[in-house]
């Protein structure tokens, strides 16, 4: 049985006292909660700060993104021993941000998730298409694509502990929504694929997430889904209420 996961991803938002405001309104809100892995993943400044609240708490510890390399001549970029070092547990991969804005492409990105691995950190890894490939049809072939480049050289056991985030780019901060039927469609794919990459084995073992505009109004909708294990919430994890509300509703 797979335990459900609710992940924030904070994104370029909150000062270091907000993001402790936030966390500690979290932590007493969401104690006792034992049957939900709960991330936060703050900016990378907040990181520190952070980690003292949520210390000894239900609440894990993810960033946002990392680089492959351990140190170097890399100005801004964050290395995976400094997540490590900080408390991270987990780290948000491929997000649809960082391909389109950045122009991170599926080599780097690969490289990255060898890494994290490499260094203790389990990626969060998102896939997904934008609108235009969506309307063209192409949404498998999108979806697949990024699975089979980027996931290729994992070993089965390294590939059971992946969370893989699948996050429709148009449904990100548009208000817009996937229905859970075309999640599920698009979850269902990506386990096929999984199962023909690996095995059954870890096609049933993978953590698939929905993320895309998730609210507490939304939650229920794709945790009724069997295949949905949770979600990826972007904007509605900037508040105590919202998040809340989303990780209860995926009890």
């Amino acid at each position: 049985m797979r335990r459900k996961f609710i992940a924030g991803n904070w994104k370029m938002n909150k000062t270091n006292q907000e993001a402790i405001e936030l966390v500690e309104g979290l932590v007493k809100e969401l104690s006792g909660i034992d049957s939900v892995d709960i991330v936060v993943c703050p900016p990378f400044t907040a990181l520190s700060d952070v980690k003292d609240v949520i210390d000894g708490s239900n609440i894990a510890l993810g960033a946002q993104n990392m680089y492959f390399k351990e140190k170097g001549a890399f100005t801004g970029e964050i290395s995976p021993l400094m997540l490590k070092d900080i408390g991270c547990e987990y780290v948000i991969l491929g997000h649809s941000e960082r391909r389109g804005i950045f122009g991170e492409k599926s080599d780097l990105i690969e490289k990255k998730v060898i890494s994290a691995f490499d260094h203790g950190l389990t990626p969060i890894l998102c896939v997904g298409e934008t609108l235009s490939e969506r309307e063209a049809g192409d949404t498998f072939k999108v979806v697949e694509g990024e699975l089979r480049n980027e996931l290729k050289s994992l070993s089965k056991e390294q590939m059971k502990k992946v969370v893989i985030a699948y996050e429709p780019i148009w449904a990100i901060g548009t208000g817009k929504s996937a229905t859970s039927s075309d999640a599920k469609e698009v979850i269902d794919f990506i386990r096929k694929i999984l199962a023909d990459m690996f095995d059954d084995n870890v096609k049933d073992a993978v953590r698939i997430l929905y993320g895309g505009s998730v609210k507490p109004d939304n939650i229920s909708s794709f945790m009724k889904e069997e295949t949905i294990d949770g979600a990826l919430v972007g904007g509605a994890s900037l508040k105590v209420d919202s998040f809340s509300a989303i990780v209860k509703g995926a009890l």
